[in-house]
């Protein structure tokens, strides 16, 4: 079973982790400041590639982001490739 946990540093900066068993397999590297989360990369561990973690990882930014009424820069090739991929699905977040 995978857990993510948003962990930030003191000045918010930090990721979205994924866990499976306490082992860390995936990431995606944020920061917050005001309204803007930006983030810079998402990764997932060689072993663990395939699985759809990244995706989860997505989900549970966007989620985050919703719920805090944030808006994003997706610097990350990945998250900008998905927002490119289904615009209507991340409009209301998408900071172009």
């Amino acid at each position: 079973m995978e857990t993510i946990k948003l962990e930030l540093n003191e000045k918010k900066h930090g990721a979205f982790n994924l866990y499976v068993d306490d082992k860390k397999l995936g990431e995606m590297t944020v920061s917050i400041k005001d309204d803007l989360l930006t983030v810079y990369h998402t990764g997932v561990e060689p072993e663990a590639e395939g699985k759809g973690y990244a995706k989860k990882l997505l989900d549970e930014m966007t989620s985050y982001v919703r719920a805090h009424n944030l808006m994003v820069l997706p610097l990350c090739p990945y998250v900008h490739a998905q927002f490119k991929k289904h615009p209507d699905e991340y409009q209301d977040i998408w900071k172009k």
